[in-house]
Parts: C-alpha cells; structure tokens; sequence
C-alpha cells in the first residue's frame, strides 16, 4: 500500500471545505462571478457592442445582452477563429473545442487560460468529494481510463483545435501520469472501434480501478472486455470500484452495466460540456449534481415551458424553484454570453443548488402539443423494466404523425439485451409510466388523439451502425433519446 490514499483523503478534505465556502454563499459568489466577468471583458469588442462598462446590475445585463446560441454568436466567433484579439475575452484562446453543429456546421468553442483550469478541477474535485464522503482512497493506486477523444490537435491561424476530452488529456495531472491508462500512442487512434479493441488489448491484464466515459461507449468495451476474457468484467477487474460518467443519464444502462460487471459499483455523475464544467455529483446519498457556481460561469435559466415566447423572463440563481424544468443559460470566462448551450436541468435541493439534466430544449416531442422530454422516457422507461428482466441496449423515441392507419403514436426504438417475454404488457407498462410522467401525453390517450406507444426492435448494435454511419461512433457522441421528426428513426429502420 503506497501513501497515496493517505494523502488523497487530506487533499479531499481541504478541498470539502473550500467547496462549502462558496457553496453556502451561492448569491453572493455568483455576484462576484457576474462583476468579474463584465469587469474582464468591458474592453472586447463584444463589451463595447453592448455597453459593459454601463453595465452594474443583472437587470442592464440582460436589456443589453439578449440571449444567443451559437448560430447568432457565429459572427463574433469566426473573428476569433481567424485570430483576431479582444474580440469576446481578452487576448486570444488558448484552445478551440471543435464539435459538431447544426445549420453553422463544425463549432468552434474558446477555451481560455482562465477557463480551462475549471475544467480540469472540476473532475479532480468531483473524485475527492466521493473520497472524502466514503473514506474509500485505495483505488488512487491502481489504474484508471479514460475513454476520450483523440489528443492529437490541429491548428487554426496559431490556435489549437481538437475536441475537448483530446485537450483535456494533455492537462492530466503528473500524478496521475502513471495511473492512466489507455496510452498515448493508443488514444491517438481514432477510428473509434480500432481504438476500443486496442484498450482491451492494453488493459486486460491490469489492475483497472476506476473507468469513465459516456455509458453507451463504455458498454461496447465492457463487451469485448467480457468476450475476451469469457467472464464479466468485474472478475477480470476484480478491483474495479468506480465507474465515473456524463453526457447521459445512466439509468437506463445501470441494469445492462451491473449485468456485465457481475456486481453493483459506485458511480459519479459529471456535467461537463465544451462550453464548461457545470456540475458533478459531490454525494452519493444525495440526488443531483452540485452546480459550480464558482468557477468562472454566471448561470440563468428560463422556464422550458416559457422559452419560445417573446422575451421570456431570466431568472438568477436566487430566483429558481424545484423540479421546474429550466433552460440553462451561460456567460463564461471564455467569451459567451447569454448562452444558451441547449441542455434543460432541474433542481433538486436549493441547499446546496443541485441539478439533474432533464434534456435538450432542441430533443422533444410535441407533435400534439405534449412536449415529451429527455427526463420524462428515460423515467418511464426505468420505471417499465423495475422488477423484470428486461434489459435495454440504446434507444430513442419519435412521433408517428401518419400511421398506414389507426391512430398516430410514439413510437420507442429499442435495442434489447433481454426482452421482454410479453411485448404488449411491457408496452402498456410503459404507456402507463409515460401517462404519469407527462399529463399532456395522458390527455392525449385519454382524449383519443393518440394511441399507445408502439415498440419497434432495433437489431444488435443496430444503434452503433447508426452512429457509425453518419461517422459519429464513439467519443462524446450520444444517441438524442428523443426526436419531433423521423429523421433519425427512418435511418435505424
């Protein structure tokens, strides 16, 4: 046994209470992140555009500064991609994220010399807060992955590009350098299916303690991991304790991952993005994620239910209520403003402020004027397999506008593990979870407008031929869990 774990609860400790400093103050540190921010970026060209130096409350902020994604920032940010200075923070990035986008094409994120450190901390300090709350340290001595992106970085008019877990693995800290794994040479790889039978080959025989990555990628390398070795993953690591994950919710995986596992593992939920590090999940008796409101992001949010209506209200961090879906919105020490980065959360404790991610303000169904988001399938759907032996791979629900006939429907993609030995209980099992997460969805069924939901199964790895096919396998990828339109559903088909 090294000093290791010794030193890793000492650290944790001290970094618990620099937490619960800001953590109890959250009105007030948001305050001082909000001047800061306005403070720093009063001379760009964007604070000049919209008047910062006359900027002294929340209220002139959001007279001047409306709220954009990132198709309407685009004009200030392609002046950044072609080195221009001073133009939405100080100086020039030190890094662009690239990712892909909607109408605007690829996206180019900023990160700054002051916001990338957050991003690093953030993950550090999430791994001490579990440390300091259970006690558990030995797995610093064993050795940890991380399923990434490529590091390997191009460059634009002197600024690097790449995507963001490809940056950030050149920021891990020295000691950690000889716990992770896979290896450089190995993370560079990036046909995506390559590099995963490359981890295996690399990590099989090692004393593996933590794993992290987005569920639906680690679960593909959990299952070459398990044909290999012919025995679930966690004989193979038989110190393998912590699996630390974001980008979707797990629920809907955890049966098929303790299945492959051979037995129950904590779990710690991140909510990183390009754009920032917004939460991570600093209990595991506690539901929800701390919001870092301390690391150089002011947050609004707007009522989901309000946010297409003309001048919606924005709210601060004092003003939010639970369980109220809101849209999430940021200005950053990056350089964005008013940002709105598509993702709706919920809280759930005001004491600390602690969110779930509900979904996406972009992925919902509301063919009929229900508004189905991300939360409410997931829920239903863990709520249909409770006590069964079904098990779900992936998947993804649209609407049925023009059935051949009948009623128009919601129609779930599914792509099982084990299914369901009577299909039709399990669909009305899941209509009725479905009917009590959204009460517009139950008027409809009540009302006959629509019918129940109809299941159709997806292949095996029907869903990573998808992603493969349109060259997303892999990486920060997900599958939306939900669509307005067919788009998706007639490729699968």
């Amino acid at each position: 046994m090294s000093l290791k774990p010794f030193f890793a609860k000492i650290f944790a400790k001290n970094i618990y209470r620099k937490t619960q400093l800001w953590a109890s103050n959250p009105i007030e540190t948001q305050r001082k992140v909000f001047e800061d921010l306005i403070q720093q970026a009063k001379n760009t060209e964007f604070g000049t555009d919209h008047h910062f130096d006359k900027i002294k409350t929340f209220e002139d902020f959001t007279k001047n500064v409306p709220v954009r994604d990132y198709e309407t920032l685009k004009s200030y940010v392609d002046k950044v991609v072609k080195g221009e200075e001073n133009i939405l923070w100080k100086g020039k990035p030190l890094y662009f994220a690239k990712t892909s986008g909607t109408t605007s094409g690829a996206k180019y994120i900023p990160l700054t010399k002051e916001s990338m450190p957050f991003h690093i901390e953030a993950a550090r300090n999430a791994i001490l807060h579990y440390i300091h709350e259970t006690g558990k340290a030995d797995f610093v001595d064993g050795k940890m992955i991380f399923l990434q992106g490529s590091p390997i970085l191009e460059e634009k008019y002197g600024i690097k590009l790449g995507r963001l877990s490809g940056i950030v693995a050149h920021f891990v800290p020295k000691y950690l350098q000889k716990n992770r794994l896979p290896s450089w040479e190995t993370n560079c790889i990036e046909d995506w299916e390559t590099k995963v039978n490359a981890i295996v080959e690399e990590t099989f025989d090692q004393n593996m303690t933590v794993i992290s990555g987005i569920p639906s990628w680690v679960q593909m390398y959990f299952e070459k991991l398990s044909q290999k070795g012919g025995k679930p993953v966690g004989e193979i690591f038989k110190n393998f304790n912590l699996f630390i994950y974001g980008g979707v919710n797990y629920e809907p995986y955890r049966a098929k991952f303790e299945n492959l596992i051979g037995r129950k593992v904590d779990s710690i939920e991140l909510f990183p993005a390009s754009e920032g590090f917004f939460a991570y999940q600093d209990s595991q008796k506690e539901n929800g994620m701390l919001l870092l409101l301390n690391s150089g992001i002011f947050y609004e949010f707007i009522k989901s239910d309000e946010f297409f209506t003309e001048n919606p209200r924005r709210f601060t961090i004092g003003e939010v209520e639970l369980n109220v879906n809101y849209v999430l919105i940021i200005s950053t020490n990056a350089g964005l403003w008013g940002y709105n980065i598509g993702d709706t959360v919920q809280f759930t404790s005001l004491k600390p402020y602690r969110v779930i991610v509900s979904g996406r303000i972009k992925h919902y169904i509301s063919a009929f004027g229900e508004h189905v988001i991300g939360k409410e399938v997931e829920s239903a759907l863990q709520e249909a397999i409770i006590g069964t032996t079904i098990r779900i791979n992936e998947f993804t629900v649209a609407p049925q506008i023009t059935p051949k006939e009948g009623l128009p429907y919601h129609e779930w993609f599914i792509e099982f593990e084990n299914e369901p030995e009577n299909f039709d209980a399990f669909a009305e099992a899941l209509d009725n979870a479905m009917r009590k997460q959204n009460i517009y969805y139950n008027d409809l069924i009540v009302g006959n407008v629509l019918r129940k939901v109809v299941i159709t199964k997806v292949s095996k790895n029907g869903f990573q031929e998808y992603m493969k096919s349109i060259g997303k396998l892999g990486g920060q990828n997900k599958i939306p869990r939900l669509s307005n339109d067919r788009k998706i559903v007639d490729l699968l088909k």
